[in-house]
Order: structure tokens, then C-alpha cells, then sequence
């Protein structure tokens, strides 16, 4: 297990403001009671209407300085030509060998379960092993594969049953049990949950990048599992539990913030070739959706990958919550490299209950 740690380059979030603090429902409630005429009917519409319009407005102004970038690229499957497609896209968002050589790359991929015949549930080998052979033909110093899963707790049984501890030793890329590694303690830049300080592995000290590698899924409770919510899996079950039961109680979009915002990723490079639909992250069905989606700002590029499952992106609540904070996720103040989002466009399934349709709404 690799323990030194190096100071981290940073990454391209600033410090998110709190959030406002919820009324509760008896700050609602009028002094006294009175009967409603058609004068108050047409003065409340009035106001109603001027309350929509400031708060679009002022939902608008927050991200009114915020921009950003996202890679999009259909691939049609796994295969050693994924890497000319990364490094397209890599250039797109302006990086370069000059930028990476000598550097520490660390990979955190979404490995979920140990499972070897469903290759919708993993970030899928052959996509790990290609942005690991991208950024090594860019000379980079060392590139890691850092994950601690949050269900099995036999990490070697994990590797092998998702397939990809082959990669591993093939191609002689190390590996960190992000679960068992040593912690050191950082101050919860955003502090959406009540949690004052998080324990974070030294691993990431280490890393001039931090790149998360997750796979496009749905998801039962948070709407949609992609580069943000994969972050879940660097915070060591040995402090948080399993499955992350301590950041489950503080609540899953708090947490998912909080994270982001604290741990400041550099890039997020999407599996979405086969992605899930249905009850996901785990009992859902694949979608061969054929794509890969990757960016510098993890809100921008999970607001994209929202859209193109066919969700709004202002109905999945960490995101509207990272807007103007973590990051931008409106449509105009992304702009799209690669190929265009509509006609890749898809429709991801959800289950068929009544919390689910929130996501939909346009």
C-alpha cells in the first residue's frame, strides 16, 4: 500500500458559500386570518409572478461567472482505440503532455460489487486500463488506481470478480485500498452536512490529479450515480463505515457536496458505453448508451450526463445545490466540445414509482 504523501496541486473549485438555512413551516403561517377578495387574488398573482421572476433571476446570477467545459464522444464499445479518443478529448480541455508528464495521476473508478457477468454495474476494465495507457503515452510520473468500496469488504474478491485485478497486473498499475489507507483530516469546505471536518486518505495528497471514473447510472435515491456521487468511494469505510453508513445518515446529496467541494477533483472521465438504467446502482439493467463524457468541473459534467439520460439536471438536488457553488450545470454556461448532446440524447428508465418522477420534470 503506498502512504507518501505530497502535497496536492489543488483543483478548480473555489469555496462553496452555505446554503441558506430552511424555514420552517410556521415562519409560513399569517399573523391573523381575512377573507380573500379578487383585489388580493390579482395583487398576489402579481407578487407571485415577481417572486418566480427574482428567484429564476437570481438562480440565473449565480452561475453568471461560472463556465466550463465538457467532452462529449460516442464510442461504440471497449477497445485499445478508446485511448486516441481520450487524448482527444484531454487536448479539448486543455491538457497536454506538457501538462501531465512527470505528474501523479490517481484513478478512482466505481467498482460497486463483485460481479464478473455484468459489466453495467463496474467501470468497466478495459475503460480503467485505457485512460491509464493515455496518460501514460503523456509521460505522466506514475498513474494509481485508488477505490474503497462501500458493500464487500474483501477488496481482493472485488479485483478479481469485476475483472479488473487482470488489468492490474497486466499492465502493472498499482492499486490503493483507499478503505485501510492512512487518513489525515481536512476542514468541510462546503458544510452542507453538519460534519465540521472530514478523515480523507493520503493518497490524495500524493496526486497531482484526481481524476473520478465513474460509471452513467441511475440511482434509487440521489436520481442519477455519476463523477460526483463516485467520490463517495475515497472516503475509507474504516472511518465512515459500511456502506458509508455515517455519510448515508448526514445525507447522501450533503455528503455528495461536501466531498466534492472539500476533496476539489481535477477531471471526471464517464463510462457511459454501457451504462444502467431501472433500479440502479446496482439492480438496474444495462443501456448501451455508447458514450464517454469527461470534463474539469464535475457539476458541468454531470449536469451533461444527466441530460443526456434524460433527466433535468435542476431536478437532481446536489446539483441544483452545486450550482453557482461547486460549479455551472446550465446548459448556456457549459460549452459543449465534441460531438452535440441532442442527437445522442437517451432515455434511461427509472423505476416505476412515484419518488422517480421529480427527475423527469421538465
Amino acid at each position: 500500500m503506498i502512504t507518501t504523501p505530497q502535497a496536492s496541486s489543488g483543483g478548480p473549485y473555489g469555496r462553496p458559500q452555505h446554503p441558506s438555512r430552511p424555514q420552517s413551516a410556521g415562519e409560513f403561517l399569517p399573523a391573523c386570518a381575512h377573507r380573500i377578495t379578487r383585489r388580493d387574488l390579482v395583487l398576489g398573482a402579481g407578487g407571485l409572478f415577481a417572486a418566480v421572476t427574482a428567484g429564476k433571476w437570481a438562480w440565473n446570477s449565480a452561475e453568471h461567472f461560472r463556465r466550463s467545459e465538457v467532452f462529449v464522444a460516442r464510442a461504440e464499445s471497449y477497445g485499445p482505440w478508446l485511448v486516441d479518443l481520450l487524448q482527444r478529448g484531454l487536448t479539448e480541455l486543455g491538457l497536454s503532455r506538457k501538462k501531465v508528464a512527470g505528474k501523479s495521476v490517481l484513478l478512482k473508478p466505481n467498482l460497486v460489487e463483485p460481479t464478473v457477468t455484468a459489466p453495467h454495474v463496474n467501470t468497466h476494465p478495459a475503460f480503467v486500463r485505457a485512460v491509464v495507457e493515455a496518460f501514460r503515452k503523456w509521460d505522466a510520473r506514475e498513474v494509481f488506481v485508488a477505490e474503497g468500496q462501500g458493500h464487500c469488504r474483501d477488496t481482493t474478491f472485488v479485483l478479481e470478480q469485476s475483472g479488473l485485478e487482470r488489468v492490474l497486473d497486466d499492465d502493472k498499475i498499482p492499486f490503493v485500498d483507499l478503505n485501510y489507507d492512512d487518513v489525515f483530516t481536512a476542514d468541510n469546505r462546503s458544510r452542507f452536512t453538519r460534519l465540521p471536518k472530514l478523515y480523507l486518505p493520503q493518497s490524495l495528497r500524493r496526486a497531482d490529479f484526481i481524476v473520478s471514473l465513474p460509471k452513467m447510472k441511475t440511482h434509487h435515491w440521489a436520481g442519477v450515480t455519476l463523477s460526483m456521487k463516485n467520490l463517495f468511494g475515497v472516503m475509507p469505510s474504516a472511518c465512515y463505515g459500511w456502506p458509508k453508513n455515517v455519510l448515508h445518515h448526514a445525507g447522501i446529496g450533503q455528503s455528495i457536496l461536501d466531498i466534492c467541494a472539500t476533496v476539489r477533483p481535477h477531471l471526471a472521465i464517464v463510462d457511459g458505453i454501457v451504462g444502467m438504467e431501472g433500479d440502479g446502482p446496482i439492480m438496474g439493467t444495462p443501456k448501451h448508451s455508447h458514450l464517454v463524457v469527461m470534463g474539469t468541473n464535475l457539476p458541468s459534467v454531470d449536469a451533461t450526463c444527466a441530460r443526456l439520460m434524460g433527466f433535468n439536471p435542476e431536478n437532481i438536488d446536489y446539483l441544483r445545490n452545486a450550482s453557482g457553488t461547486l460549479g455551472p450545470i446550465q446548459e448556456q454556461h457549459i460549452a459543449q466540445r465534441g460531438e452535440a448532446i441532442a442527437p445522442l440524447s437517451q432515455f434511461f428508465t427509472l423505476p416505476d414509482h412515484p419518488h422517480f418522477k421529480q427527475f423527469r420534470a421538465a
